[in-house]
């Protein structure tokens, strides 16, 4: 029998679901000779070499905002994963449910589609993310009770209410977690005249970032290059700092969180007041957005913690695949190639 797992492909982390439980995590990255287009390494150690790499070998993110931007690449990441979890064989290929953002267009879904079949899958399912991502939470999705999630992934910032096993209402935006990385190495290229990596401006959000004044989280001393001098320097950061960097980033995932709530219908608004907002992906993590959020709509906010904010895409797809002849039977379609 083939292997069934769930696959959530996001912009900066892929999660593998099989057996019952999350069996692999690693981001969304890998390392390929640019000639002879071998996988060199893939995950973490494909991250590690992002600005580090000689002129024959490639580190790259083949996923942006969401969706594939590079097939061949997606594909060949994928096939690694696969590979390091020993489920392609000539005899045994594994079925796949995949979760994709609610709205992308026809061409992005067959993207996907294309990828997991090149990768080595024999069978293919594409799932809306909030749908997943409110099984995973442990929202009935198939009742008439309106439910609110906002998910904060690395390349997408998604608001859905959802009710009867659909998709209400939806806005999407293309500033999320890459984002607030974006903005603070500009803001010190800007304040600082220093010149900091993706990897570090990472690092610095994860370890010091805060959504609210409330919260201080200390300093960061970091290393990158001065702008004026040419040379390598150290500076010290402080969260107030990475706060002021990601403000105008954060105030556009809020005023997208708060115009969904405006175009939901009343009905559904009600059931809303009454649960709250269920906040889910990497970007629920950052401390005081919760409190942003319930700051500029006035709802409670709530982040689950098991499974974790960044697991609930991945469990709910565990979830779907394990009761396939049941309650999300009607979710899961295949296409087989």
């Amino acid at each position: 029998m083939a292997k069934q797992i769930g696959i959530d492909l996001g912009t900066s982390t892929t999660s593998i679901f099989r057996d019952k439980k999350i069996v692999f995590r690693a981001p969304s990255v890998v390392s390929i000779d640019r000639l002879t287009r071998e996988v060199i390494a893939s995950g973490k150690m494909a991250k590690r070499m992002i600005g580090k790499t000689p002129g024959n070998i490639l580190a790259l993110r083949p996923l942006q905002n969401g969706v594939i931007t590079d097939l061949e690449v997606t594909s060949l990441m994928l096939h690694d994963f696969f590979v390091r979890l020993d489920m392609t064989s000539v005899f045994n290929r594994p079925s796949a449910l995949v979760s994709i953002p609610y709205g992308v267009t026809e061409v992005e879904r067959r993207a996907v589609e294309d990828a997991v079949f090149e990768a080595g899958a024999k069978n293919v399912g594409l799932i809306d993310e909030p749908i997943a991502a409110a099984v995973g939470a442990g929202i009935q999705v198939s009742k008439a009770r309106g439910a609110m999630l906002v998910d904060l992934g690395g390349g997408v910032s998604e608001a859905a209410v959802i009710s009867l096993g659909g998709v209400v209402k939806s806005n999407s935006l293309r500033t999320a977690g890459d984002e607030l990385d974006l903005a603070i190495i500009n803001y010190l290229k800007a304040t600082r005249n220093i010149l900091i990596g993706e990897i570090t401006a990472e690092t610095l959000k994860l370890k010091i970032g805060t959504a609210v004044s409330t919260i201080d989280r200390g300093s960061l001393e970091v290393c990158g290059r001065d702008l004026r001098t040419g040379l390598a320097a150290t500076v010290e950061v402080t969260s107030a700092e990475i706060r002021e960097a990601i403000r105008e980033p954060i105030s556009e995932i809020l005023t997208m969180v708060k115009m969904t709530l405006e175009e939901t219908p009343p009905e559904l608004s009600a059931d809303i007041f009454d649960f709250g907002i269920v906040m889910l992906g990497g970007g629920a993590l950052l401390p005081g957005l919760d409190e942003a959020i319930h700051k500029k709509t006035g709802l409670r906010v709530i982040i689950p913690k098991q499974p974790r904010p960044r697991d609930c895409v991945c469990v709910g797809l565990g979830r779907m695949l394990q009761s396939t002849g049941g309650d999300f039977s009607e979710f899961v379609k295949y296409k087989v190639r």
